[in-house]
């Protein structure tokens, strides 16, 4: 784009002086970057074409009791509800003994895909001769993992089409999420294959649908504890039982579902600097694994108690790639007091099950807008400049005109400051 050449090699300042200059951004907008700045150099060193932090919220999840110990959950989001009716899921579940959790193993799968072979049998026949020295190739493309007790496990041969073929290799990435470290891993692999076998590689890299990093979290609450006015526990219950079995049935409501489930996973995954739109990716993924798109958490009554459970690939880490050089993050981990990758995946998953019995809670008992009202209005109320002292009063007259729309809280606030005024 003309004005705009090699932009990438400009200072910070430069590039706001660029902005200015090809009028896309005023004075008072660029004073605005300037002002939001939080850590330059990391900034720049992590992106490119670096201008300015954009921020997002966060706040505590409180009430997690996962596998016995009692956890603060912090979480980074910019949708009002989030956080709110996690710690409300979370305390129902605390109540009925806190929620359980199993994380089988660690492992991430990577891809080697190879392409234009003669004869699939043949081949998978060659590489799995071959396997033994494949993960000794491997494990020496970066030995300090093995190290530390991890390296490549196993490797298949899956065929993807006539030409195509696919070689997973499984590793265990310790606490990392180990994206580079298995990318590295892959690429001496796959140069070995195409030598040693005369192979002709496509590509080589990890895998996002890590289906060997899966975890469960389950809990189980009296019926009595869902009362809830009018409407017994039992009602309720059923009602939640039936709206889980509506997400396995029917993907429209199944993406709806889901998406609730992230909210909760994504702004934990955020705040603990791991990559959301990886787990987000696995996650979409599981819920289609069967053929078609379904719910990932399933709920049922039984023994008088609704149980729900819910299982995903959640490939986090506790060490490595913006990890490490995010202070905010190190800072969450001590919030947190998580000790492993393991751990974290628990509470990751855990999050997902209560933000999920939460929203179904509300849907089934009073409707989402009623139980979201409040908190959309807020957000309302501060588009339309409330200032922080004047939201309780925005927020009374608002609801008492019942007008919700951002041109009624800018004719609210007008009218509170007016008053303010004459008196």
């Amino acid at each position: 784009m003309p004005g705009f050449e090699k932009f990438y090699e400009k200072t910070l300042q430069q590039r706001w002086e660029t902005l200015q200059q090809q009028g896309v951004l005023s004075e008072e907008q660029l004073c605005y970057l300037k002002n939001k700045i939080y850590a330059p150099d990391l900034g720049n060193s992590m992106i490119e074409n670096y201008i300015t932090d954009y921020t997002l919220p966060e706040g505590i999840s409180f009430h997690y009791l996962i596998d016995g110990r009692n956890y603060l959950v912090p979480m980074v989001t910019e949708e009002p509800s989030v956080i709110a009716a996690s710690s409300h899921g979370a305390r129902m579940v605390q109540k009925a003994g806190g929620f359980k959790t199993k994380v089988e193993q660690r492992l991430m799968i990577g891809q080697i895909v190879i392409e234009d072979f003669q004869d699939y049998a043949d081949l998978k026949r060659q590489i799995e001769k071959e396997q033994t020295a494949i993960l000794k190739v491997a494990n020496e493309a970066h030995y300090s993992l093995v190290t530390r007790g991890g390296g490549a496990r196993w490797l298949r041969c899956r065929q993807l089409a006539d030409d195509l073929m696919s070689v997973d290799l499984a590793v265990d990435v310790q606490e990392a999420m180990g994206a580079n470290m298995l990318n590295t891993m892959l690429e001496a692999t796959a140069d070995y294959i195409q030598t040693k076998l005369a192979s002709k590689v496509l590509m080589s890299i990890l895998s996002n649908f890590a289906t060997e990093c899966l975890t469960t979290a389950e809990c189980s609450l009296p019926l009595s504890a869902l009362t809830k006015g009018n409407l017994s526990g039992k009602e309720i219950g059923q009602k939640i039982v039936q709206a889980s079995r509506v997400a396995q049935l029917d993907p429209y409501r199944a993406a709806t579902h889901n998406k609730g489930i992230m909210n909760g996973i994504d702004a934990v995954v955020l705040a603990t600097g791991n990559d959301w739109r990886a787990i987000e990716s696995g996650a979409h993924t599981f819920a289609v694994k069967n053929g078609q798109y379904r719910g990932l958490s399933q709920w049922e009554i039984d023994d008088h108690h609704l149980k729900g459970r819910i299982e995903l690939p959640l490939p986090v880490g506790r060490v490595g790639g913006s990890i490490g050089i995010v202070p905010l993050v190190k800072i969450n981990q001590q919030i947190m007091n998580v000790r492993s990758a393991r751990e974290l995946q628990s509470i990751i998953a855990s999050v997902g099950l209560s933000q999920n019995l939460a929203a179904l809670y509300t849907l089934t008992s009073e409707g989402i807008q009623r139980g979201h009202m409040r908190l959309q209005l807020k957000s309302l109320a501060l588009a339309a400049g409330a200032k922080t002292a004047e939201l309780k009063q925005v927020l009374d007259v608002m609801i008492k005109k019942n007008e919700h729309n951002l041109a009624a809280a800018k004719e609210v606030v007008a009218e509170i400051r007016r008053k303010d005024q004459n008196e």
